[in-house]
């Protein structure tokens, strides 16, 4: 069975709970069980992790070779700043998928730039919580070709 690692930055727990505007109201649990009831459709496993440190991030990144035939990732704020995560994306040489439930490229300036994007096989922004559910049908179809 395929299996991908569903992997979130910084404050991605703190969903239902802040900016409303840019994030709704769903909490994590919720958005995750959506994930996950996807993927029984799609007879798929999804494991998701999240972290508010870098380092592990870079540790769930690493260990997923040994799980997963693909990450769907939203890197949160590191997505702006980590070199560390695109080392562990070349390092793992499997194929990303990165996420966003905002628009980046029409937020603050300094949202703007990704360094998760070069490494990823494409990108979804924008669509709130389906974001997810986007990217979790791309990369499968993706798997299966």
């Amino acid at each position: 069975m395929t299996s991908i690692l569903l992997a979130n930055g910084p404050n991605l727990n703190m969903l239902g709970k802040r900016e409303h505007d840019h994030y709704g109201s769903l909490t994590w649990d919720q958005i995750n069980q959506m994930c996950l009831n996807l993927a029984n459709e799609l007879d798929l496993k999804i494991e998701t992790k999240q972290s508010n440190s870098e380092g592990k991030l870079v540790d769930i990144i690493q260990q997923a070779p040994n799980k997963h035939q693909g990450i769907v990732l939203n890197a949160g704020a590191f997505t702006h700043t980590s070199i560390a995560l695109v080392d562990a994306i070349h390092a793992v040489n499997l194929p990303v998928i990165e996420v966003h439930m905002s628009n980046i490229y029409a937020r603050e300036d300094f949202r703007k730039h990704s360094y998760i994007s070069p490494v990823a096989i494409g990108g979804i922004f924008g669509f709130g919580p389906e974001s997810y559910l986007l990217a979790i049908r791309a990369l499968n179809t993706y798997l299966k070709t």
